[in-house]
C-alpha cells in the first residue's frame, strides 16, 4: 500500500493506522500549494479531490478519505483490535467517535487554516474547539488509558493528530490534563513514534 500525506495534516491518523495494524508503507508526502507529490507528479492526477490522504490499496484502488481508510486498514489485521468486531456496540462507539471528531473537532479547526477566513471567524476557533476538548476531557476523566477504555483504537490515531493543532491556534494543551496526559501516553507508542519519525515529525 502507498499512503500520500501532508507531515502533520490528518493524514497522519491514517499514517499511525497503517503503523499500528503492522503494515510498513510505502509514503509520499504532497505539497498541498502546488499539488505536487515529493516525486515531482501532479497530485490531481493520484487524486482528482486534490487533498491528503489518499491510499492506493494493494490491488491498485485508490481510497480516500482519513475516516474511510482507517476503518479499511483495520479491518485487514483484526488481530491488531484497531476496531471492534462489526455489528457490536464497541464498533458504534468507535464510529461515535470518529464522527466527532471529524465533524466537531477537527472541522472546528478548520476555519483558522483556511487562508479566506474572515478575521472575526478566526479568532472564534479557540473557543470553539475548546468547548469540544471540554467534553474530551470529562470523557477521560475516568482514569481510563485511551478515548474508549483500555484499547488503542483508530479515534485515538485521529484525536492524537488533531490535538497535535492546538499550539497553532493559541490552545495550551495542559488546560485540559487528562487530554494532555493523554496525548503523552499515546505519542509513547511505538507504531505513532515510527508514524512521527517517517513524517519528519520527530
Amino acid at each position: 500500500m502507498k499512503l500520500y500525506y501532508k507531515p502533520g495534516a490528518c493524514s497522519l491518523a491514517s499514517h499511525i493506522v497503517l503503523r499500528e495494524a503492522g503494515f510498513d508503507p510505502d509514503v509520499e508526502a504532497v505539497d498541498l500549494p502546488t499539488h505536487r507529490t515529493a516525486g515531482g507528479v501532479d497530485f490531481y492526477t493520484i487524486n482528482p479531490k486534490g487533498y491528503v490522504p489518499a491510499l492506493i490499496t494493494d490491488e491498485g484502488e485508490l481510497l480516500t478519505e482519513g475516516v474511510a481508510i482507517m476503518q479499511y486498514v483495520a479491518d485487514l489485521k483484526p488481530e491488531a483490535k484497531l476496531l471492534p468486531p462489526p455489528a457490536t456496540l464497541a464498533r458504534a462507539r468507535v464510529q461515535e467517535a470518529l464522527n466527532f471528531i471529524a465533524t466537531e473537532v477537527h472541522k472546528g479547526f478548520s476555519p483558522f487554516f483556511n487562508p479566506t477566513t474572515h478575521p472575526e471567524t478566526k479568532a472564534a476557533v479557540p473557543a470553539n474547539v475548546g468547548r469540544r476538548f471540554d467534553a474530551l476531557e470529562a470523557q477521560l476523566a475516568d482514569g481510563r488509558t485511551y478515548l474508549l477504555g483500555a484499547d488503542f483504537t483508530v479515534a485515538d490515531a485521529y484525536l492524537f493528530t488533531v490535538l497535535g493543532w492546538s499550539p497553532y491556534v493559541g490552545l495550551d494543551l495542559t488546560t485540559w490534563s487528562n487530554l494532555s496526559a493523554y496525548r503523552g501516553r499515546v505519542a509513547a507508542r511505538p507504531g505513532v513514534q515510527a508514524a512521527l519519525k517517517a513524517e519528519g515529525l520527530i
